[in-house]
């Protein structure tokens, strides 16, 4: 359950050795007791623990006092009310070592209804820093690099749940429940020539001429260009990729790795 400590984790772990834990470590935070969310199946008829989750405890609430219908009270002082179930992002990636040692086996990562980049960017992360420990290579450095890079895909401010003590008020958002979003998925890389050094892009969001874009796959690190020349699918020269899943090409020295995606800073 996502409400034990690290230290309960492992006296769980130490008494009972055998056993194989699996751990959320990332993703939304519930503001209802581990998959007890009600509130969704209750106001919208959706039902959370089917990936279907209205997100209701993210909306604006006010207080109506039973006899005095009509009239809404702010939570707090605030005329546009607060958002007071609103939990703060779970993100572990700054601990992954202390997870490790605590006897988890399984680390679980939200990706039901999230998208290619969200999934490829988060699991990635981990995967690196997981590797990383193995070989020794895993420090306060890393972790800071690899929290950057899961902050280049959609989210909300972090918290650490319950591992290291009982959320309080630092942990939730009282101010809005949207995402920050600082980068956009623009490409999915389709093929790469060795010989011509073509890349050959499936468009995502548009993507222009001139732009910087970072380009990553499944090792560790990406490359930053800037696209100098754009091309359709016939080689003919264009200046922008703005309809979806536009092939476009772009020439680029360094060999990339298949299905590796291109992003580029967002421009909201």
């Amino acid at each position: 359950a996502r409400e034990l400590s690290l230290k309960e984790i492992q006296d769980i772990k130490k008494n009972i050795p055998d056993s194989e834990l699996e751990c959320f470590v990332h993703g939304a935070m519930c503001m209802s007791y581990s998959g007890r969310c009600l509130l969704s199946n209750y106001m919208t008829g959706r039902d959370a623990n089917r990936g279907d989750c209205a997100q209701a405890c993210r909306w604006k609430y006010r207080l109506v006092e039973e006899k005095r219908p009509g009239e809404y009270f702010p939570i707090e002082e605030d005329e546009k009310g607060t958002f007071i179930f609103n939990s703060k992002d779970l993100c572990m990636i700054e601990h992954l070592d202390k997870l490790i040692e605590a006897g988890i086996d399984s680390l679980k990562i939200e990706g039901r209804v999230k998208s290619q980049y969200y999934v490829a960017t988060v699991v990635r992360s981990y995967r690196i820093a997981i590797d990383k420990y193995y070989n020794n290579e895993f420090d306060e450095q890393t972790a800071k690099r690899l929290l950057e890079e899961i902050k280049k895909v959609s989210y909300r401010d972090f918290t650490t749940g319950f591992f290291e003590k009982k959320p309080d008020e630092n942990d939730q958002l009282y101010e809005s429940s949207s995402y920050i979003r600082k980068y956009d998925f623009v490409g999915l890389l389709l093929d790469y020539d060795e010989e011509s050094k073509i890349a050959t892009f499936e468009q995502r969001n548009r993507v222009f001429e001139g732009d910087e874009v970072e380009i990553f796959g499944p090792e560790d690190g990406f490359i930053t260009t800037k696209i100098e020349k754009m091309y359709d699918e016939k080689m003919n020269e264009i200046e922008v990729a703005n309809k979806a899943q536009q092939i476009f090409k772009i020439k680029i020295d360094q060999k990339l790795q298949p299905n590796s995606m291109m992003r580029k800073k967002s421009d909201n």
